[in-house]
Formats: C-alpha cells, sequence, structure tokens
C-alpha cells in the first residue's frame, strides 16, 4: 500500500511540475496571436486531429489570440480521383485548372473547413471558418514565372476580420483560397497554405508562426532524428542551404519562415504534428519538440 501511495504521489508531483514549467510561457504567450499552420498526417489521423483540436482551444482558454490556418491536399486529391481528374504538379504546385479550382474550393472552403470548425465548437471551443475570399483578406495575384493555372501568390492581407474576431475571443480557422486581383480581379486562386500562415502571421504582427509537419524539424542528418537543430537564426539559414542541410521540401517551409520573421514575426517553429500534443510541448515546456526560427542571436 505504501509503494502504491508513493507512486501516486510521484504521479501527481510530475503532473504538477509540468503545470508549474508551463506557467511562466503561459504568463507570456497570454494575450499574444499565435498563427498555427495546420496540415500533415494531424489533419488524417483522428488521434493526432483530436489532439490538435484540444491544444488549440486550450491556448485559446488561456487567452492566447489563436489563428489556425490549414491545408487539405489529400482531400482534394480525394475528391479529384473521385471525378476522375488526375492530380498534376508543377514544381511542387498543384496545376490548377478552371476544373480544379472549383474542387479545390469546394473541398477546402467547404468540407475541411467546416469540418475543423466543427471539431472545435463540439470540444467547447468557439471557431468561425473562413477563407482568403471572405472580406477579401487574403488578396493575391496569379503566378506567372511558370504555367500553374489559377495559382496565386498572396500580395495583401486585410487583418481587420481577424482582429475583430480575435477581439472577441473566437479562433478563425482559414482556408487557402485568395481573392484574385489584376487580371483575375474576383475570381477564387489557389494559394500555398504554408505562405498564406506566414502572411497572416505578418500581417497581425504575430508572436509565433507555428508549422505543423510530418518531419521532426530541421535535421543535420535526414535520417538522424537525433540530429534535430532546436534552435536557428535568420542569419544562419543561408549557410545551412549551402550545407545541404536544408534541402528538397525542407526549403519551402523554411522560407515561409524567414517570410514571417521578416515581417515582423518574433518567432518561428517548425514541428512534428505527428507526436500527440506536439503543438503544446513546444510551446509551453523548456524542451520543446521542434526547431525554433528567430532573428536573436
Amino acid at each position: 500500500m505504501k509503494k502504491q501511495t508513493k507512486t501516486a504521489e510521484t504521479g501527481q508531483s510530475n503532473r504538477a511540475e509540468v503545470l508549474v514549467q508551463a506557467l511562466p510561457y503561459i504568463q507570456r504567450f497570454q494575450g499574444k496571436t499565435i498563427v498555427v499552420k495546420y496540415g500533415g498526417n494531424a489533419m488524417i489521423n483522428g488521434i493526432l486531429k483530436a489532439a490538435v483540436i484540444q491544444d488549440v482551444i486550450l491556448m485559446s482558454c488561456i487567452g492566447i489570440r489563436t489563428v489556425l490556418v490549414h491545408g487539405g491536399g489529400p482531400e482534394i486529391d480525394a475528391m479529384l480521383k473521385k471525378t476522375g481528374k488526375e492530380s498534376r504538379f508543377v514544381h511542387g504546385l498543384r496545376y490548377t485548372d478552371g476544373e480544379t479550382m472549383e474542387v479545390v474550393q469546394m473541398v477546402l472552403c467547404g468540407k475541411v473547413n467546416k469540418d475543423i470548425t466543427g471539431l472545435i465548437q463540439k470540444a467547447g471551443g468557439k471557431a468561425i471558418g473562413l477563407c482568403g475570399i471572405d472580406g477579401a483578406m487574403l488578396k493575391a495575384v496569379r503566378k506567372t514565372d511558370e504555367d500553374y493555372g489559377l495559382v496565386g501568390e498572396v500580395e495583401d492581407v486585410d487583418a481587420s476580420l481577424l482582429q475583430s474576431i480575435l477581439d472577441s475571443g473566437v479562433i478563425p480557422v482559414i482556408s487557402s483560397v485568395a481573392f484574385g486581383v489584376g487580371i483575375d480581379n474576383g475570381k477564387p486562386l489557389n494559394v500555398n497554405a504554408d505562405t498564406a500562415a506566414a502572411k497572416i502571421a505578418a500581417a497581425l504582427s504575430a508572436e509565433k508562426l507555428v508549422l505543423m509537419t510530418d518531419v521532426p524539424g530541421i535535421l543535420r542528418d535526414v535520417h538522424d532524428p537525433a540530429s534535430l537543430i532546436k534552435t536557428v537564426t535568420r542569419t544562419e539559414l543561408d549557410a545551412l542551404k549551402k550545407e545541404k542541410v536544408i534541402n528538397k521540401g525542407m526549403i519551402p517551409k523554411v522560407d515561409c519562415c524567414a517570410l514571417a520573421l521578416d515581417g515582423g514575426v518574433k518567432k518561428a517553429h517548425i514541428i512534428d504534428g505527428r507526436q500527440p500534443h506536439a503543438l503544446l510541448v513546444e510551446l509551453f515546456t523548456d524542451e520543446g519538440v521542434g526547431t525554433m526560427l528567430t532573428n536573436v542571436v
């Protein structure tokens, strides 16, 4: 009996220590804005999805102004397959003709966006689903360096609608379809969700941008998870690219983080969304779980 009591006391002490360790981070981020890009396996796996929803609600409950930007590539692929249309990519970007754009808009702005919003509501949070067309929040021009179809580059973010929503204590859930300007005035344009999240974070003068991915973070050796680089400064990024430490699929992730930092966001994080509650561990513990990028030397 004494052994069981001691074990129980140790468990209680460990749980209390976790909360005590989180306290200074909670105090630091209260009232601040954090933009989370939600994607990868965490959007597909039911257990991981539930954990992300809990994390986001907890962040909101303790006074963090939380914005959730999501992708939905697998869902778009599945719907295109059902319609008999083949997915096509140009330099990693989905080629988006008129028919594909209709599917992208239907899946991202409709099903995926409302599913996430509904899950937050069901779990006790308060959320509103939006896309970049609402209030012309994300204005984009068509990419012209190559033929990508109706793929845009976010040129301007009108943060006023988001500020009003955040002021009311509601979590904005944003899909990456933008309001076209220029030759595509008023048309929907498909934009990269990571880049959209970075631009939104900069427009909101966010404290942090967090990219949830399917990798642990920046690794010195992609085959060794233990080689995770915990902290990288903005000035070190070019050197890491030259050394090929940052290459292939990590380059666009890092470039989005750099875009956010250059836009005034204080810190950016690349974390492994395959780990349950990775968001909370990265934000509220000393050791963290991914790579933190910062302008501070």
